[in-house]
């Protein structure tokens, strides 16, 4: 039975606004009558144009306003594996939710989902119908889940692995945040000392007819250059930008692109470590929630942004697929890091591979952090060093003709 969003009029004249769950909108509409209300607009839950006017317009034209962000989505998760690992009734932990949804489109995706559930679907089948919601990885472990009867425990690892991967972004983006703010900050200054401070500097010194120092002249060439042709560098770095968009696009450059990104000295390390922390987590997940081994391969394979390692993770799962273990094949792909093979195969010899994936995982992610920040540790003085460098070189290039020129009047 699909579920109604609805606004209508109540007897004093209030606008009234819910969700609820009809065989069709006449049926919606005559239920909406019998409880003394005027319907105004009755529409199926999940039409598209329908959730933009309600959620703006803009945002959903652009693919923005999604119901779950990915904070919400992991407690979400967590809410619900502890109403249905407490004995409640999938049907009635999907009431609960619905009633207790902060926003209009997370009430319409969840009343939905109850819907799905209440006419007899699997709860898989229902979030695979909200692919921008849920991923097929999320969806595949639901439908373990429901398959081996362990939808409780399956939701609170999957609500785990929410959070550890949250937590993980969350840490290598607080490691890069200052040096881009103090990036960021340097390009800025520079460009206003260079266009602005640095002519004005020129103008006094126009009249006198002394040759002025070499620095200075090679600074008033550059700043003459960035207020005349400032446009045209910003015309090729956007020019730059979207040819390079173009050509990451294709998926040959992009696998040799990311290929040769790996192999970096600083980030070439990190980006691996965390490509394949987020294999074997994913790995480990879907294979302890009963998912077979080549279709967990399969999915945990496409969470991989790296395409170099993806094409790797594919080999592995033809080598698998063929009859080989799976630390054998993925000890043939150099691009993983060792540790991924050496405990898949204590794994398999001890017939543990899910919890020794998921310890590869945590290493990993646990190694991630710290390269991040020893690379945030040395990036930090580094930039600072540097702008202060630039800045040192243009106070010189300003301040030598005043001493020159001070000299000479002496």
């Amino acid at each position: 039975m699909p579920a109604y969003s609805f606004e209508a009029i109540d007897a004093q004249g209030n606008a009234r606004k819910g969700v609820l769950e009809a065989d069709t909108a006449r049926n919606a509409r005559g239920m909406l009558r019998a409880q003394q209300l005027i319907p105004l607009e009755v529409t199926i839950v999940g039409d598209a144009s329908a959730q933009r006017r309600e959620s703006g317009g803009w945002r959903n034209l652009f693919g923005g306003a999604r119901a779950f962000s990915t904070t919400e989505l992991a407690v979400w998760t967590r809410q619900i594996a502890g109403l249905v690992s407490s004995g409640l009734p999938l049907e009635r932990a999907l009431t609960a939710l619905t009633d207790e949804a902060e926003r209009e489109n997370q009430r319409n995706l969840v009343a939905s989902l109850r819907a799905e559930v209440n006419a007899g679907s699997p709860f898989a089948r229902a979030l695979a119908q909200h692919p921008r919601e849920f991923s097929p990885i999320y969806t595949a472990v639901i439908g373990a889940g429901e398959h081996s009867g362990n939808l409780g425990l399956v939701l609170e690892r999957l609500a785990d692995d929410l959070e550890q991967r949250q937590a993980l972004q969350q840490k290598l983006v607080g490691a890069a945040l200052y040096p881009a703010i103090v990036t960021l900050v340097a390009i800025v200054i520079v460009i206003f000392l260079v266009s602005y401070v640095v002519p004005q500097v020129a103008n006094v010194f126009a009249g006198t007819k002394r040759a002025l120092p070499f620095l200075t002249v090679v600074m008033l060439g550059l700043s003459a250059f960035v207020r005349n042709y400032g446009w045209a560098m910003l015309i090729v770095l956007a020019a730059g930008v979207v040819t390079v968009r173009t050509a990451l696009a294709r998926p040959a450059f992009r696998e040799k692109f990311d290929a040769a990104w790996l192999n970096l000295p600083l980030v070439g390390k990190l980006a691996r470590g965390y490509n394949a922390a987020r294999f074997a987590s994913t790995l480990a997940m879907l294979t302890t929630a009963g998912v077979p081994i080549l279709r967990a391969l399969q999915a945990a394979a496409e969470t991989l942004g790296n395409r170099a390692m993806r094409a790797d993770a594919l080999d592995a799962l033809v080598l698998v697929r063929e009859g080989a273990p799976l630390a054998s094949a993925l000890a043939q792909k150099k691009r993983f890091p060792g540790i991924v093979s050496m405990f898949a195969r204590l794994g398999e010899q001890t017939g543990t591979l899910p919890l020794m994936l998921q310890r590869a995982a945590t290493q990993l992610g646990a190694e991630v952090q710290r390269r991040a920040m020893h690379l945030a540790t040395i990036l930090e003085p580094l930039l600072i060093v540097g702008m202060g460098g630039v800045v040192m070189l243009i106070v010189l290039a300003v301040l030598m003709p005043i001493i020159q020129l001070n000299q000479f009047v002496k």
